[in-house]
């Protein structure tokens, strides 16, 4: 039963832009802490960005701060990264993440996702 579904990953130019979307099963009903993650070969999992659903507090990893930005469609219960100005570090499977968090500072912190969507593969070059 898939829960989390991403698109819009590919492949682009260095300076380019794309939008993921995260969007989550009406399953997931209670999840407001929506996230993404990436992973790099041979690198760790790190995460991106947040969101906290419930009141759009949203947290960005140092890397794509002013770059990167998360927003959200509650009605579509959707999640967007929009990724501009990408560099080849940028480049990696980008993987959505959602839990239940009692508010917006748990979700910024650290947590423990229980749903993950299967990732969209970014490449900068």
């Amino acid at each position: 039963h898939v829960q989390l579904v991403e698109s819009g990953g590919g492949s682009v130019q260095a300076g380019g832009s794309l939008r993921l979307s995260c969007a989550a099963s009406e399953y997931l009903y209670r999840a407001n802490c929506m996230s993404w993650f990436r992973q790099a070969p041979g690198k760790e999992r790190e995460k991106v960005a947040s969101v906290y659903t419930d009141d759009g507090s949203k947290y960005y990893a140092d890397p794509v701060k002013g770059r990167f930005t998360i927003s959200q469609d509650n009605a579509k219960k959707t999640v967007y990264l929009q990724m501009n100005s990408l560099k080849p570090e940028d480049t990696a499977m980008y993987i959505c993440a959602a839990q239940h968090t009692w508010d917006g500072a748990a979700c910024q912190g650290r947590v423990e996702y229980n749903y993950w969507g299967q990732g969209t593969q970014v490449t900068v070059s």
